[in-house]
């Protein structure tokens, strides 16, 4: 996985960029604690790719924060708790709560993309958001939820 990392000038990033970038954090907040939810209610059989597709939040979520450092902006912090969309109960109650959490990364991930000039944070958001979407199509075939992958990823 390609993480964003400043490139030469990156102290240069604009306001906007910026505050693109500190949302794609907190979605990335957000999703590591979906996933810790989930992992509670998921069968066995889907355990360890929660597992592994929350590392990769993780690993993420490292990246943002070590960015937005360098360029001397404050990483947000993640809220204690967030509020899901439906009651997680169950295994598919769980999957289709991570597949929110994936569908809400991929569309920060798709803003800062779109709100940035900057070379190395564009790739960096298109990597994120071409892994969201491979993630993402897992959990929708896993909720049963066509197509597995949307016609633009990261389009609400």
């Amino acid at each position: 996985m390609t993480t964003p990392a400043p490139t030469p000038g990156a102290s240069t990033i604009d306001p906007v960029a910026a505050d693109s970038l500190q949302n794609a954090l907190a979605a990335e907040h957000a999703a590591l604690w979906c996933y810790a939810l989930a992992v509670a209610f998921l069968p066995a059989s889907q355990d360890d790719q929660a597992r592994s597709d929350a590392e990769a939040h993780r690993v993420l979520r490292g990246a943002v924060e070590q960015t937005l450092t360098q360029i001397g902006a404050r990483p947000v912090s993640a809220l204690p708790a967030y509020a899901t969309p439906t009651p997680v109960t169950d295994g598919p109650s769980a999957a289709a709560l991570v597949l929110v959490a994936e569908t809400d990364a991929m569309a920060a991930w798709r803003s800062v993309m779109e709100r940035t000039t900057d070379r190395g944070l564009r790739k960096a958001a298109l990597d994120a958001l071409t892994d969201g979407t491979l993630r993402c199509a897992r959990w929708r075939v896993v909720v049963g939820s066509p197509p597995a992958i949307p016609v633009f990823p990261g389009r609400p």
